[in-house]
């Protein structure tokens, strides 16, 4: 936190500019109401006063939000479903997460807390998860899996890793992807059966997927999900805007109050 003050007192005057607000997000359960982090296995927080303790220091208003949720608020924004009211963002990174837009406005739930579909049981009896459950969807998709679905290393920095998969982009099915399709598969069809969105966008990671995978998980998803075919078929997309997304949401979330209140 004294890094972040430091590092936006720099910022602001480099910039010659007074700071109205602040957005941050983070990969986490958070209380929506207050920036409260409960838990953020990827961190090693729990139960993180992070919006109070921010918004003291900083001396402005701070909004916390998690990942994936502002990553759906960007999308719907400024990114590819600028013009969709029901949408599905999937965040790919250490874990998966997911944001959702209903009606266009999202959908937060008891207190924020909506939106781990990273914790969808999809393997029953599978790989532990950190949450206490075995075969969660993130086991299956998340960034350790696609290292294994690569023969590399869980531990792999990310730039190899994307590296990787760019140098699959026009490799045919079958191919080293094709159980890690299964799974992203299998857990889309419950999510597009659950939530019916118009559009589904795939963030972080899952942008360096080959396209031949994503055509591949889009037409499993037409093929088995009962809402999809209800519709003719449910729009599966890469997030345009990469892993800039969820700066871009928490950039959104500063301005909603500030923009309110002119």
């Amino acid at each position: 936190i004294t890094h972040i003050a430091e590092s936006a007192q720099l910022l602001t005057e480099e910039l010659a500019v007074a700071a109205r607000a602040a957005g941050v997000s983070v990969p986490g359960v958070v209380r929506r109401d207050d920036g409260f982090v409960h838990e953020a296995p990827n961190l090693g927080w729990r139960d993180v006063a992070l919006g109070t303790r921010l918004a003291a220091v900083l001396r402005i208003p701070v909004q916390v939000a998690n990942d994936a949720e502002l990553g759906a608020l960007a999308e719907h924004v400024r990114g590819e479903a600028r013009d969709v009211d029901d949408l599905v963002y999937i965040s790919a990174d250490r874990g998966v997460g997911g944001g959702v837009i209903a009606v266009g406005v999202p959908l937060r739930g008891t207190r924020g807390y909506v939106g781990e579909i990273g914790h969808l049981v999809v393997r029953p009896g599978g790989r532990p998860c950190y949450c206490g459950s075995r075969g969660c969807w993130e086991t299956e998709v998340g960034e350790a899996a696609l290292c294994r679905a690569l023969g590399l290393p869980e531990d792999t920095p990310r730039g190899v890793i994307v590296a990787e998969l760019r140098s699959l982009a026009t490799a045919p099915l079958p191919g080293p992807l094709d159980e890690f399709a299964e799974w992203l598969a299998t857990g889309l069809v419950t999510v597009v059966n659950i939530v019916a969105p118009d559009l589904v966008v795939l963030g972080d990671l899952f942008t360096a997927l080959p396209p031949a995978v994503v055509a591949h998980v889009r037409a499993q998803v037409h093929e088995r999900s009962l809402v999809s075919r209800a519709v003719g078929g449910t729009r599966i997309e890469t997030s345009p805007l990469g892993r800039d997304a969820k700066l871009v949401g928490a950039a959104e979330l500063a301005f909603e109050p500030v923009l309110g209140a002119v």
